[in-house]
């Protein structure tokens, strides 16, 4: 055998460990500021990147069904630590629209999902939901776990049953005469009496968005969401269930997650915080914040606790 030196020993060595070392760099997902399409079945879903941040990315799941992504914007600031990925469900907002039902079925969205985390190539991410994405971020968990470190509930819906119940609870808390013209309107199917639309309102105004919505600069884009998929999967408004999800319940499924989990609500969401409270109490290691003043739309009513309340929640498990 030729006899090789300590020296050149100890420089093979060390020039074996950057070799590795820029090789793991290499594969580890880096995510810059961008936007495009995915193709999924039915037609593409538009995405974008939001920040410059080095650690974990985040990819949050909208509202709806048939909501956009646009209220996400507000969290831009979250950008500042970490890739923020917003995209809008097929059929509303930027990605493809469609009126096709044999599309609105709760697994096809999970596989717009997967088919976007594919394409980005994320080997490792948080997951973020808000309504009605929360239900599609357990959905996506329970299909595709591989890679989720961690996942924030913010505004929860896992059961139509229980919505309606904290419904019902808080439009007890409503003038007689709103109360009257709900119960009336869904006695006669009729959902769009003024009566009826006024109701709504007022409904929205104390536990949608109390404040006024925020917009943002790096919104540029005047795509709407897709009324017909909200009403063929959920209903007409948010008290009132009359499609697909009617009886959707998934809430025994919490008890099987195995990441970090956050449950966020507003004091005066339609999420209410007694029922999200005992979501949380379903997930081992799982915390609870309540976002003061807020209602459903918690990243517009208080958008500064919103932001402290997942940015909190991340670095203590980024930084123990």
């Amino acid at each position: 055998m030729k006899h090789i030196s300590r020296a050149k020993l100890c420089a093979t060595f060390f020039t074996c460990i950057i070799i590795a070392f820029l090789a793991g760099c290499k594969s580890k997902t880096q995510l810059k500021p961008a936007e495009g399409y995915v193709t999924v079945q039915g037609g593409k879903i538009w995405y974008r990147i939001l920040g410059e941040g080095k650690q974990t990315p985040i990819l949050m799941l909208h509202g709806g069904p048939g909501g956009t992504s646009k209220s996400f914007y507000q969290f831009a600031a979250l950008g500042n630590d970490r890739p923020v990925i917003i995209f809008d469900q097929l059929g509303s907002g930027r990605s493809g629209y469609h009126t096709d039902t044999t599309l609105l079925k709760v697994e096809n969205f999970v596989e717009q999902v997967e088919a976007l985390k594919t394409s980005l190539g994320l080997k490792a991410f948080y997951l973020h939901g808000h309504s009605w994405g929360t239900a599609l971020a357990l959905e996506y968990y329970l299909k595709y776990p591989k890679g989720i470190k961690a996942i924030i509930f913010n505004s929860p819906y896992f059961s139509t049953s229980l919505w309606k119940a904290d419904a019902d609870t808080l439009i007890s808390t409503l003038p007689d005469s709103i109360q009257l013209a709900i119960k009336t309107g869904e006695k006669d199917h009729n959902y769009q009496s003024p009566a009826y639309k006024n109701a709504n309102e007022v409904f929205y105004k104390n536990f949608g968005v109390r404040k006024t919505k925020l917009t943002s600069e790096l919104d540029t884009s005047t795509a709407k969401g897709n009324e017909f998929i909200y009403n063929y999967m959920w209903g007409p408004t948010e008290f009132t269930a009359a499609g697909t999800l009617i009886n959707y319940n998934r809430v025994e499924s919490l008890k099987s997650i195995k990441v970090p989990a956050l449950f966020i609500t507003g004091e005066f969401d339609e999420a209410r915080p007694a029922t999200v409270k005992y979501f949380q109490s379903l997930v081992p290691n799982s915390k609870f914040v309540m976002i003061e003043g807020a209602g459903h739309g918690t990243m517009h009513d208080n958008r500064s606790q919103n932001i402290s309340a997942i940015k909190n929640f991340l670095d203590s498990l980024e930084f123990k």
